[in-house]
Formats: structure tokens, C-alpha cells, sequence
């Protein structure tokens, strides 16, 4: 029994390996093509599933936020491929158009709330003179 341990454990390094690479993005494996890992790992079982784990499996979101100094907790910033802002001056300049854009959506906003309010304040004001009382002629 306990002469089975080490090719069972072989076994089992080897297929968790191979599904790994098999359904690891394309985009994010290291160092070799997807199909070439897949290759290694399926023609070196107890080599080739140790380069895999050391060397193409995909780095994960926390060792590339750690790799890149990206702040730990904000998944939006440890997202790969996410560039820091460049020049200050335009990112100012950016913040400033967006609170102009933010300010006069508010008041225009506030403008028709006003204008609608008025209108029903003056349509109320038009019906309460439009009722007759009963019994009055003409009702």
C-alpha cells in the first residue's frame, strides 16, 4: 500500500496540472503558449507539473497587485494591465470638467423640479375654482 503512495501522489500532481493548463486563460499563462505547457506537462508527469506550477501557471490577482504595488484589497486596482495616471495636469483637468458637468446636471435638474412643482401648484390652484357646489344650478 504504502509503495502506491508516490505514483498515486504522481497521479495527482500530474492531472491537477494538466487541468490547470488546460482551462487557464490563454492570455494569462507565462512564458510558453498554452498548448505547450499542456505538451510539457502531458510528456514530463512529475517535471513537467513542477515547471508548470513554478513557471506558466498564471500569477495570481494578489502576487501581481504585490509584484506591481498595486493597493491590496481594491480588485479594480490589481486588475493586470491597469495603467497609473501619467500627467496631473490633465487628470486635474478631467476632475474639473467632470464637477462642471456634475454641478450643471444638478441644476438643471433643480430648475425642473421648480418648473413642475409650479405647474402642479397652478393646475391645483385652477381646479379648486372649477368646482361648483351642489345644488347650484347647472350641476
Amino acid at each position: 500500500m504504502i509503495k502506491l503512495l508516490p505514483g498515486v501522489l504522481l497521479f495527482l500532481l500530474w492531472a491537477y496540472c494538466l487541468v490547470d493548463a488546460i482551462v487557464s486563460d490563454q492570455a494569462r499563462v507565462r512564458y510558453l503558449p498554452k498548448w505547450a505547457w499542456i505538451v510539457i506537462v502531458l510528456l514530463f508527469p512529475l517535471v513537467g507539473s513542477i515547471a508548470w506550477l513554478v513557471a506558466g501557471r498564471p500569477a495570481t490577482a494578489q502576487r501581481l497587485s504585490r509584484e506591481r504595488g498595486g493597493a491590496p484589497g481594491f480588485p479594480e486596482y490589481e486588475r493586470p494591465g491597469r495603467l497609473a495616471a501619467s500627467d496631473p495636469a490633465k487628470d486635474e483637468e478631467f476632475l474639473r470638467q467632470v464637477r462642471a458637468r456634475a454641478e450643471e446636471q444638478r441644476r438643471r435638474y433643480e430648475a425642473e423640479r421648480r418648473r413642475k412643482a409650479e405647474l402642479e401648484g397652478r393646475a391645483g390652484a385652477e381646479g379648486e375654482g372649477d368646482e361648483t357646489p351642489e345644488g347650484a344650478p347647472g350641476s
